[in-house]
């Protein structure tokens, strides 16, 4: 590996060095074993079943079908895709704004108590999400607000990775600007709404990014949340289409299910492919500073 390395780093010239030739095959191989499941997932989804569970892999269908496409449609997928649209874009902008805002006060204001307020914060980043499930759970209960879309929404209002998201950017923003806008007799709202947010936008993408595809593929809390068929998210549909094991309609169902899974996929897919040039500029400014 090491010989071919170097051939390929004398023949490319002297700025490629095998050590750089390593890394791009590494990362390739990486890409390559990331990309499979979702180039099998693909195929899958357009193969009858008699070509699903065959003895040899076959990356590519030697027959497209969209019968796969047509058994999942038949169900009501439209209402469930809005129903998921409505909550993961809801739930991202209000995760996005209360973030912003209080991530802003923790970087900015000093107040009694802020470097504590902060470890909670901390603290409540480890705490799994299945934990929290239950007393939210039993309090919309209560409060009568099961089978909407609300629940699925107003959690996201104390979201503490976007918190803790922007507190880390905005300690990256130099000083400067704000002083001279509060010189000038500017609040500190206004600071923050015309200086400090339009200037997140690297934070405020890579946090839309991350909380929209956590949103969109949230399944446990919306299931145990939503009876109702027609208010069901996505995910939650879609998991109907899951093979059932130990009898003929495994096989049946493999294709179905990749063909749902296809479906739910894609939303994610085109966010990241939209808004990937600036997520790695965020994620890096994020992580410049504790």
């Amino acid at each position: 590996m090491t010989r071919v390395a170097a051939s390929f780093a004398t023949f490319m010239g002297p700025r490629v060095t095998p050590v750089a030739v390593l890394i791009w095959v590494v990362g390739l191989l990486v890409a390559v074993a990331w990309a499979a499941p979702l180039v099998w997932m693909v195929s899958t989804s357009v193969k009858p079943p008699g070509q699903v569970m065959t003895r040899n892999i076959e990356w590519l269908p030697r027959e497209v079908t969209l019968d796969n496409y047509r058994k999942v449609l038949e169900k009501p997928v439209v209402r469930w895709l809005v129903n998921s649209c409505v909550v993961a874009v809801s739930a991202t902008v209000a995760s996005l704004l209360t973030g912003s805002m209080a991530g802003y006060a923790l970087a900015r204001l000093h107040f009694p108590g802020r470097s504590i307020l902060f470890v909670g914060v901390l603290a409540a980043l480890m705490i799994p999400t299945e934990m929290t499930i239950v007393p939210l759970f039993i309090g919309f209960l209560k409060a009568g607000l099961v089978n909407n879309l609300l629940p699925l929404i107003l959690p996201s209002l104390a979201n503490v990775f976007s918190v803790y998201l922007f507190r880390q950017f905005f300690l990256t923003l130099p000083r400067e600007i704000e002083d001279a806008a509060m010189i000038d007799g500017a609040s500190r709202f206004r600071i923050f709404w015309v200086i400090a947010l339009p200037l997140s936008k690297p934070a405020i993408i890579a946090g839309a990014i991350l909380l929209f595809t956590a949103n969109w593929n949230a399944f446990l809390w919306p299931l145990l949340i939503v009876f109702k068929d027609e208010m069901k998210t996505l995910p939650v549909g879609m998991a109907a289409y899951a093979p059932n094991i130990g009898s003929y309609t495994q096989i049946e169902g493999f294709a179905p299910a990749m063909a749902a899974m296809t479906i739910l996929s894609v939303p994610s897919v085109v966010v990241f492919l939209i808004l990937q040039r600036h997520f790695m500029e965020g994620a890096i400014r994020v992580g410049i500073r504790g």
